[in-house]
């Protein structure tokens, strides 16, 4: 309201009406500083998807403060919120969050800048509580269309890349009880390929031209390389 000095505030007339309404005029400004949580847009981020340990995002807050006037201020940039990655030990999912990502920051109820910096048990910083210093930053709202996800469905998983998948283990396993299908342009092998063990062995079949610049081997006769006896007696060459 306007008061006699032509200054505004967030008291409204009927708050000095009684003491109820003085006292709790004077609890809610009280928790107007508790900061629990709001969403904020990501300005900046330590890490950009390699393999690292988990960083730190400055973050925007998107909800501006207001005056007694209604007047709207923009909070300041927030900077080095711990953000929160899906990890156990030493396994991982690796999604950095990117500069224009929305998410949500929720504040700690007491500093936590010594166990950021120690990420070991430690007494509070400081008395600040509730602070938008000691926030943590949760990302994933409110965001566009993904271009590369694993997108579960009610009829299965998929895989979408733009650009390559890039699987990378001492062994990899896939097992199909119906059928496993390869469908590109073009298919490399490059190693060894071994068929005919396991529960599903069976014969290869080619619909096109099998073209190979080494020896086919067949029951252990070589294609390019076996002879036949002549009747006449000998062997004859090599097929040409």
């Amino acid at each position: 309201m306007t008061t006699g000095s032509g200054y505004t505030g967030q008291q409204e007339p009927g708050d000095g009406g009684n003491d109820y309404n003085a006292q709790s005029f004077l609890v809610n400004q009280i928790l107007s500083r508790v900061n629990t949580a709001t969403l904020v847009r990501v300005l900046s981020c330590t890490n950009d998807g390699g393999l690292s340990p988990v960083g730190l995002v400055d973050v925007q807050p998107l909800v501006n403060q207001v005056d007694g006037a209604g007047n709207g201020k923009p909070s300041g940039a927030l900077h080095n919120l711990p953000y929160c990655r899906i990890q156990g030990g030493a396994d991982a999912i690796i999604i950095d969050p990117k500069p224009g990502d929305i998410g949500i920051a929720v504040f700690a109820s007491r500093d936590i800048s010594k166990v950021k910096n120690t990420k070991a048990q430690a007494n509070p910083g400081s008395w600040a509580r509730f602070s938008m210093s000691d926030g943590l930053y949760i990302g994933g709202v409110l965001n566009g269309t993904p271009v590369q996800y694993v997108q579960f469905t009610g009829s299965g998983i998929n895989v979408v890349s733009p650009s390559k998948i890039t699987c990378t283990a001492p062994s990899i396993e896939m097992d199909a009880s119906e059928k496993f299908a390869v469908n590109s342009a073009n298919i490399v092998l490059n190693g060894p390929v071994q068929q005919g063990a396991g529960s599903n062995s069976g014969n290869v079949s080619m619909g096109g031209t099998l073209n190979v610049t080494g020896t086919v081997t067949g029951a252990g006769i070589g294609l390019s390389t076996h002879v036949h006896s002549d009747p006449q007696g000998g062997t004859t060459g090599a097929p040409v």
